[in-house]
């Protein structure tokens, strides 16, 4: 079963998501400039939105290279010496098979983890402490430290650490180890860049800078840069396959419904930090549509192939939106379908042939949820 969401969302002056030279990303399509914010963007800012939305904190996971960093600390809490404790931390991650650079500690590589990992990798070095001290102690003071050999239990301890089966955004997002592919993820939501509806420009803010404790008899500015923006209506489309959810969260059908649920409100409130303190483009959804299906996937982003180029930017997209839906299911039919919901912000409703019609959000995210429950089919 798969649950779409589909957004119109306007954003006044931004950067929400920079490019290599500080520019907000763009795309051409339908022979334009579009704005663009990425997938993995709307994905951390969803993340961070997770525990306001009914998961707890320890059912979500961290994406980090400092695994030692963290068990080291737990490790002092015990009573560990703290020096000691980096050394064998690194030595208990080798063990398990892991790349560890010895200066800085860091794993080769990004790791997407549940909260476990941390306390686990504290209990793995806890338990082999005196062995882990001592392949500590052979490295200090070597140019070249000699390679640990993994642990012929490794797999089992590195199964232990990277168990997403409680951790709600690995389930949802995926998961992919290059040095072994029995620990990734198949991720249960595909999240697609966001696309201006309408063409744009990117613009620059020129600014200057006084010093507040400059003489009154010097003048001019003491700092001048410039900052680039744009403005746009952004077409924002999200699915989850629920049945992928639960298989990733080991059959827990009560977790994977929550966690269902914080993807849902997650993504309806996520906004990305770029460049918020300095143009607080902090907005909302304006045109909301969700469908549950038995399967298949509809992107509507061209809807929007021809760039809209009404004044009424928002209204002109929303029928834009409604009309090719509407299309679509006339052409390759809905019998897939359990329920289409609409919802928009403006007094002005959003009629969708075939679907309801919500008055709020909580009808809507409430009727979605609804229809996703074997009982609805």
């Amino acid at each position: 079963m798969i649950l779409e969401l589909h957004l119109l969302q306007s954003f006044p002056v931004s950067n929400l998501n920079r490019d290599d030279v500080g520019q907000p990303k763009t795309a051409t399509f339908g022979g334009v400039t579009r704005g663009r914010i990425s997938s993995q963007s709307l994905k951390r800012a969803a993340r961070n939105l997770f525990a306001q939305h009914g998961l707890d904190e320890h059912e979500t996971a961290v994406r980090t290279k400092r695994l030692r960093a963290e068990a080291a600390a737990v490790l002092a809490e015990r009573g560990r010496d703290l020096d000691e404790a980096r050394g064998v931390a690194i030595a208990g991650l080798e063990k398990l098979g892991f790349g560890v650079d010895q200066t800085t500690g860091l794993t080769e590589y990004l790791l997407f983890v549940g909260h476990d990992a941390i306390t686990y990798l504290a209990g793995y070095c806890d338990e082999h402490w005196d062995e882990l001290l001592a392949i500590a102690a052979a490295k200090e003071g070597t140019k070249k430290p000699p390679k640990v050999k993994p642990d012929k239990d490794a797999l089992t301890h590195a199964r232990r650490l990277l168990d997403a089966s409680r951790a709600a955004d690995v389930a949802l997002f995926g998961r992919m180890i290059a040095d072994n592919k029995d620990f990734s993820v198949t991720a249960a939501s595909q999240v697609a860049h966001a696309l201006s509806t309408h063409a744009v420009a990117t613009e620059f803010d020129f600014y200057t800078a006084v010093d507040d404790l400059k003489p009154e008899a010097e003048s001019g500015a003491d700092m001048i840069g410039t900052v680039d923006f744009n403005a746009a209506c952004y077409y924002r489309y999200a699915n989850l396959d629920l049945d992928q959810l639960e298989r990733n969260l080991g059959g827990d059908h009560d977790l994977a419904a929550r966690a269902a649920k914080a993807w849902l409100n997650a993504f309806i409130h996520a906004v990305p930090s770029g460049k918020q303190n300095s143009m607080a483009a902090l907005t909302k959804p304006e045109v909301l549509l969700g469908v549950v299906r038995d399967g298949d996937a509809w992107n509507l982003a061209n809807a929007f192939l021809k760039p809209v180029s009404d004044a009424d930017v928002m209204t002109a997209s929303a029928h834009r939106l409604a009309a090719h839906f509407t299309q679509l299911r006339g052409f390759y039919g809905d019998d897939g379908i359990r329920a289409a919901i609409a919802a928009s912000v403006t007094s002005e409703p959003l009629t969708i042939e075939g679907a309801e019609t919500a008055a709020n959000l909580g009808e809507f995210t409430a009727g979605l949820l609804a229809a996703t429950e074997p009982a609805a089919v």
